[in-house]
């Protein structure tokens, strides 16, 4: 950091970025701080600088105390351990000590007392929700929510025809041939264990997944207009069933509610979709692979007179952004569903889906909601 960024962030006052510490004294006050940055997207301590703005003076003894602090409460009072960077500032109204602290692969950090901290606006807070350990230990690849059991599910729950022409097409061997039973055969998929499917094998093989799962639907809502707040809607569905089915459904209600143009077809021709059919499908496949099912929530689809909206559970994982997604980077939130997923949709994985869609019809932007945990595509319409 120069001295004219600091000077500025100063001027700026704290946010969830940054901190402001007169001084540090103990080293578990300092620890539940650089644990709350590594929770969430990392930041900035500054240290010698009142909430107000104005320096406290730190004396040269006060610097060589503090930078000692900081090393032995990363190593000491956090775990895992963290590596945070100390920048020291001689400024004409005082000594400055900043402590850089980046967003963690590891999570949760836990402060001595086995307590987990997040940033919450320039404070911080405790995190005791299940949910939101679980994306932390997801983030970290501990755990992945189409791992997770479905309680009260059995192999009751599975579509025998599905999923037999499912195996014969994909293993390439008679079902009728198998001398093990579908429980089995599913367990060794990674699809059930201890005799209840997981969430990848409810989405992908459950003849009703949405009576174990019911948030895991799609809600897809057609307006006449371009403001979501309108009372009036032309078409409203719950979109449910497996993934194929969901899917099929998203794809042919957004279909159904746009525009379709002639061009040089013939008279009695459908005519083609002003948003291209490809680009529907793989922005689709892509919100219900890669969102997030730690969250309780349906994906959306709203079709606006000038956009299509396609909205996720979960922002983007990781350090994933916008930027880099547009590059083919990618970062898999549900392994076992991306691997079955290129054999029920037409999805190809590699992170090649959004250069697909943008190759195909580039009017669409992103939106990574960080504070509203939604991934966001946007679908200009042609005929706005």
């Amino acid at each position: 950091m120069q001295t004219n960024e600091l000077l500025a962030i100063i001027a700026n006052g704290e946010d969830s970025r940054h901190q402001f510490k007169a001084t540090i004294k103990h080293a578990e006050a300092l620890a539940a701080e650089m644990a709350a940055f590594s929770n969430s997207n990392g930041g900035y301590i500054l240290i010698g600088v009142n909430d107000d703005g104005s320096m406290t003076g730190l004396s040269a003894d006060d610097i060589r105390q503090i930078n000692q602090l900081v090393a032995n409460a990363a190593t000491n009072n956090i775990r895992p351990a963290i590596n945070p960077l100390t920048q020291n500032f001689d400024l004409p109204e005082g000594r400055v000590i900043v402590v850089t602290v980046e967003q963690g692969f590891n999570k949760p950090y836990m402060d001595n007392q086995g307590l987990i901290w997040v940033k919450n606006g320039s404070d911080k807070r405790k995190v005791t929700a299940r949910e939101e350990l679980q994306r932390m230990f997801q983030e970290s690849a501990f755990i992945h929510a189409d791992e997770m059991p479905v309680q009260g599910s059995s192999i009751a729950d599975v579509d025998s025809a599905f999923f037999e022409a499912f195996f014969e097409q994909f293993i390439g061997e008679a079902f009728v041939d198998q001398e093990l039973p579908s429980h089995r055969l599913l367990e060794n998929m990674n699809l059930m264990k201890a005799g209840q499917l997981n969430v990848c094998g409810a989405l992908l093989f459950a003849l009703k997944p949405h009576i174990r799962l019911p948030m895991f639907i799609v809600k897809a809502v057609a307006f006449p207009g371009r403001d979501i707040t309108d009372v009036n809607y032309i078409d409203s569905q719950d979109l449910n069933g497996k993934l194929t089915d969901l899917f099929r459904k998203s794809l042919s209600f957004i279909l159904g509610n746009i525009h379709h143009i002639q061009g040089s077809q013939s008279f009695n021709s459908l005519g083609e979709p002003e948003i291209p059919r490809i680009v529907l499908e793989e922005l689709i496949a892509n919100a219900l692979i890669h969102r997030d099912y730690f969250v309780s929530a349906p994906v959306r689809i709203l079709v606006f007179a000038d956009r299509v909206e396609i909205i996720s559970p979960g922002h983007l994982p990781n350090n994933l952004t916008i930027e880099n997604i547009k590059l083919g980077n990618s970062n898999v939130r549900n392994p076992i569903l991306a691997s079955f997923a290129p054999r029920v949709l037409p999805y190809r994985g590699l992170g090649s889906g959004i250069l697909r869609a943008l190759k195909a019809y580039p009017d669409i932007d992103f939106v990574d909601d960080r504070d509203g945990n939604t991934f966001k595509a946007i679908i200009r319409r042609k005929t706005a």
